[in-house]
C-alpha cells in the first residue's frame, strides 16, 4: 500500500472511531488558569484547538518559545501533544515543567517517559508513513474535551457532506486558508495537508488579517478557501474577491462549533487526497522529499 492509499484509509477509519471517541473530563476553568498546550505541526493545531475553545483560558505555545522562558515553563502544567513522543523540543521542556503531562500515541516514548502523566492515544491506522489525518482527530478532540464539555455527531453526515463538497471543489496551485477564532488552527492544518500531500504554496491567516495583509499578495486564478460559516462580512470578501478573479470557496457550515471543528477537518483531508489522486500521486510529496525531509527530521529528532 503506497502512502496516498494509507491517507485514504485512514480518512476513512474516522467514521467508525468516532463513535467510539471517548471524551476526556473536562478540568476545572481554575486549573485551566495554570495550564499551557504545546507541541509542533499537526499537534501544535490541536493544542491552539483547546486555547479556543476555552474561550483563552488555557494558553497554546510553541515549544521552542517554551524553552527559551524556563521561568514560565517551571510554574505551569503543560500538556505536550505529540504522536511520537519523540520529538526532541518537547522531551526537553517536559523535563523542566512544573507538571508534565504527554498526550502520545506512544506509551514508551521519551516524553512519555519524562513527563508525570500520559494520556494515551488509541485510534487505528496502517501503520504506513503518511500525512496525519486520524491521529489529529483524535488529539485534537482529546485536547478540546479536556477544557470543556463536548458533544460528538454519531452519525457520518458530516463527512459525507464535506466528500461531497471536496469533490465540487476547484483548486489552483496557490492557497490562502482563512479562519477566525475556533477555525484559524484548521485553515492551517488545511495548508499542512497541501504541503505534506503536494508541495503546494499554501498560506493560512485569520479573516480580518487576510484583508490587511496577505491579500496584496494575491494573484488572478488563485483560491481562496473560507473557513467559517457565512455571515454578512465574509460574503462581502467573497463578493469582491471573485470580482478581481480570485476562485473563493466558501461551503455551508453547521453553527455548532465542534461539528464545524469535524466538517472542516474532514474538508481539508479529502480536498488534499483529491487533488493528490488527480495528479495520479502515489505518494505524499514529503514522503518522497528525501533530502527535505532530511533537514526537517534532524531538527526534530
Amino acid at each position: 500500500m503506497n502512502s496516498i492509499e494509507a491517507y485514504e484509509k485512514d480518512i476513512e477509519f474516522q467514521l467508525s472511531f468516532l463513535k467510539s471517541f471517548k471524551n476526556q473530563k473536562p478540568l476545572s476553568p481554575n486549573l485551566q488558569k495554570n495550564i499551557l498546550f504545546t507541541g509542533s505541526g499537526d499537534s501544535l493545531v490541536s493544542s491552539m484547538l483547546a486555547e479556543s475553545f476555552s474561550n483563552g483560558i488555557v494558553k497554546a505555545m510553541d515549544p521552542l518559545d517554551l524553552y527559551s522562558n524556563k521561568k514560565l515553563v517551571k510554574s505551569k502544567h503543560v500538556y505536550f501533544v505529540s504522536i511520537s513522543g519523540n520529538t526532541i523540543t518537547n522531551i526537553k521542556v517536559a523535563k523542566i515543567a512544573k507538571k508534565a503531562t504527554a498526550i502520545t500515541s506512544n506509551p514508551n516514548s521519551k516524553l512519555a517517559r519524562v513527563s508525570d502523566e500520559v494520556i494515551l492515544l488509541v485510534s487505528p491506522n496502517n501503520d504506513i508513513f503518511t500525512a496525519g489525518s486520524i491521529s489529529f482527530l483524535e488529539s485534537a478532540l482529546t485536547c478540546i474535551s479536556l477544557v470543556r464539555k463536548i458533544t460528538i455527531p454519531k452519525n457520518d453526515k458530516l463527512f459525507f457532506k464535506a466528500k461531497s463538497d471536496a469533490n465540487k471543489a476547484k483548486i489552483s496551485k496557490r492557497l490562502f486558508i482563512l479562519g477566525n477564532m475556533h477555525t484559524y488552527p484548521l485553515a492551517m492544518y488545511c495548508a499542512a495537508k497541501f504541503y505534506e500531500i503536494l508541495g503546494y504554496d499554501a498560506h493560512y491567516c485569520r479573516i480580518e488579517q487576510f484583508s490587511h495583509m496577505e491579500l496584496f499578495s494575491s494573484k488572478k486564478g488563485d483560491t481562496v478557501m473560507i473557513f467559517e460559516e457565512k455571515n454578512s462580512h465574509n460574503k462581502q470578501l467573497v463578493k469582491h474577491l471573485q470580482k478581481i478573479g480570485i476562485n473563493v470557496i466558501h461551503p455551508d457550515v453547521p453553527s455548532e462549533k465542534i461539528s464545524q471543528m469535524i466538517y472542516f477537518t474532514f474538508f481539508s483531508q479529502l480536498l488534499s487526497l483529491n487533488e493528490g489522486k488527480k495528479k495520479k500521486k502515489n505518494d505524499c510529496y514529503f514522503v518522497t522529499a528525501d533530502k527535505i525531509r532530511n533537514v526537517s527530521n534532524q531538527m526534530i529528532y
